[in-house]
């Protein structure tokens, strides 16, 4: 369990930073007015965003190592405590101002990820059918349609909306990694959840990129945060067999509610103005 703990605490590390550095990039870029895959090919030229690539790597890692050995609502409040690295690398990155409340909210994350450590029995690869497996992808395939239509709309509400899609198709990639058993390339090919896997994360992060380009690193991440969090960790109690610790239950509940509580608090502290952040992103590419 340590491993797994430590794996899902630097995979919250390296995609606390990788936000970051992406939105230094993205704002950079002229926003198209709709999901344009070509952004990320302009993204792949800036210094920034490349480095932030190679950290979402580390994370994905992470994760993934995270997901065979813990709990799927231990791996995913872990992954909230992200926007809490976020925040704190956004005041000399991204020129953020953090408060009372903003800090209180981090130390509100680390003490829910705390309770949740204690609380958390072992994950238990628990069969699934045949038929979870389909439900995956034919879920990745409608939150990605749902992603391109929200992207054609304008709004202040669209950049929230295309994190909290993003966020969906993270979670389906956190499902898929954990029911993914049997990684010899035979089984992996015939699986539908390695599609699912595929197509959930790489989608998702081109509709993230978009969002970050339209709204505030926080506020983005934030709806990411709630989409890719309470839906895998319900389906994971209910479908997988995740469990806590033997009269820990209420431990576990407590804590995974203020994880994901002090994250969204952090969602509404200050950022510059997109002007700022484009110098910003000129001058670290240079």
């Amino acid at each position: 369990m340590i491993t797994g703990l430590l794996a899902a605490l630097l995979s919250a590390v390296a995609y606390g930073v990788a936000s970051v550095l992406q939105a230094l990039s993205a704002r950079a870029e002229a926003d198209t007015g709709r999901v344009d895959a070509r952004l990320l090919v302009r993204l792949a030229r800036r210094g920034p965003f490349v480095a932030g690539m190679a950290l979402d790597l580390v994370g994905f890692l992470g994760q993934l190592i995270a997901l065979r050995t813990l709990v799927v609502y231990l791996v995913q409040a872990v992954q909230a405590g992200n926007l809490a690295v976020t925040a704190v690398v956004a005041v000399p990155v991204l020129g953020a101002r953090l408060h009372g409340r903003e800090w209180a909210a981090v130390a509100a994350v680390c003490a829910g990820l705390a309770l949740l450590a204690v609380a958390s029995g072992t994950e238990r690869v628990a069969p699934v059918s045949a038929v979870f497996r389909w439900d995956l992808l034919a879920a990745a395939v409608v939150f990605i349609v749902c992603g391109f239509v929200v992207g054609r709309a304008s709004g202040r509400w669209v950049a929230s909306a295309l994190g909290f899609v993003a966020g969906l198709g993270f979670g389906v990639m956190a499902l898929a990694a954990r029911v993914l058993n049997d990684l010899h390339v035979g089984h992996l090919v015939r699986d539908p959840a390695t599609y699912a896997l595929i197509l959930g994360g790489g989608v998702s992060f081109l509709f993230f990129a978009t969002a970050l380009q339209r709204g505030a690193v926080t506020t983005v991440t934030a709806a990411v945060i709630v989409a890719e969090t309470f839906l895998p960790a319900l389906i994971g109690i209910e479908v997988l067999g995740d469990r806590a610790r033997p009269g820990y239950a209420p431990l576990a509940v407590a804590g995974f509610l203020i994880a994901v509580a002090g994250a969204l608090v952090l969602a509404r502290f200050g950022e510059p103005a997109p002007q700022r952040r484009a110098a910003d992103a000129e001058y670290w590419d240079a």
